[in-house]
């Protein structure tokens, strides 16, 4: 039994030293370990031998099958090492790199223009209560914007009568702010707000905002044309114009829609500002005084002004996409178009 055994041992060494790839590796061990093997077959005639023969027959059996599994796995490792080893002299494949997505660049340089005339950058929570989103703000209990159809309110247990719910805008942050720091302010606070609106290519249910505001003794309008501006023409041209129309919007008052002179066609008509010359790009006035009286700041020491512009539609303009939905669809094809070097 003994010598029957040692010549399946010699065999299995000898063949599977022969081998040269993994698919004669696996017959090898289908030939040596199967239910067909030599091994096998003499196992099987272990029921003739005598009961005290039988135990020998068996660990010289587990020897054997143990030792040939071993070889067989040290040869495997010969062929997966060859398989994974790198040519580091061989031209490497073209792979794609991280970047910045479109919109986070379009902040970026939105922070940065504000910043070199001394505003700070801040963020603020996504999730607020009406208190920071409506009441602060100025904005009534009966505003269209407060029922439940316009604003995603969240079932999280209220403080007090207030409920909480994903911001509608940046502006709950203003209130933060002015509520933690005393005047004089100039801060910027870009960020996601959220509103149900139906997804199309001009609209989203989240989408991003840059909300500035500047508190101080003597802040006019003037100051806020100014500021913005200066925006405008550092953000799109040098030459930009903007147009100011009276508007209504409850936490500032005087308030005003601003357009900026059309990008493509400088200010001459197109189908882009639709033969106008203009394109509308923000809203903005001068600091309710009960919003300043919100915030626990003298209305009749300091005055204020505060903007607001959403960031899909600065990159529109900035980039001439016609779609909100590209930004969000991960797209790769419109996304490479913006990679940075």
């Amino acid at each position: 039994m003994q010598e029957k055994f040692n010549v399946i041992k010699q065999e299995a060494q000898e063949a599977i030293r022969k081998v040269s790839s993994l698919a004669e590796l696996e017959e090898a061990r289908v030939r040596f370990l199967g239910r067909k093997s030599k091994l096998a077959s003499l196992s099987a005639t272990f029921s003739g031998l005598e009961p005290s023969q039988r135990p020998e027959a068996g660990r010289l059996f587990n020897e054997v099958k143990v030792f040939i599994a071993g070889i067989l796995e040290e040869k495997k490792k010969t062929f997966s090492f060859s398989k994974e080893r790198i040519d580091i002299t061989f031209p490497s494949k073209k792979t794609d790199t991280a970047t910045k997505h479109p919109l986070s660049s379009v902040v970026r340089t939105m922070c940065h223009i504000f910043e070199a005339i001394g505003f700070e950058i801040q963020e603020g929570a996504e999730i607020e209560d009406e208190w920071y989103n409506f009441q602060a703000l100025n904005i009534p209990l009966e505003h269209p914007s407060r029922d439940a159809f316009d604003t995603f309110y969240l079932d999280l247990p209220a403080q007090g009568k207030y409920k909480y719910l994903l911001r509608s805008h940046t502006s709950p942050s203003q209130i933060r702010l002015m509520k933690k720091r005393k005047p004089p302010l100039a801060f910027v606070v870009p960020g996601r707000v959220y509103r149900p609106d139906n997804v199309d290519a001009s609209h989203s249910f989240m989408f991003h905002q840059v909300e500035g505001f500047a508190v101080d003794r003597d802040i006019t309008f003037a100051h806020l044309k100014g500021t913005l501006l200066y925006f405008a023409k550092h953000m799109f041209l040098d030459e930009a114009k903007l147009r100011f129309r009276p508007h209504f919007f409850p936490f500032t008052e005087p308030s005003a829609e601003v357009d900026i002179s059309c990008i493509i066609c400088r200010g001459k008509g197109c189908s882009v500002c639709k033969r106008t010359g203009w394109l509308e790009i923000l809203g903005c006035g001068m600091i309710h005084p009960n919003v300043l009286k919100a915030c626990g700041i003298d209305s009749k020491k300091y005055q204020g002004f505060a903007f607001g512009m959403g960031v899909e539609r600065i990159a529109m303009l900035k980039y001439g996409i016609n779609d909100i939905r590209l930004f969000f669809e991960n797209d790769l094809r419109f996304l490479r178009q913006f990679y940075e070097v």
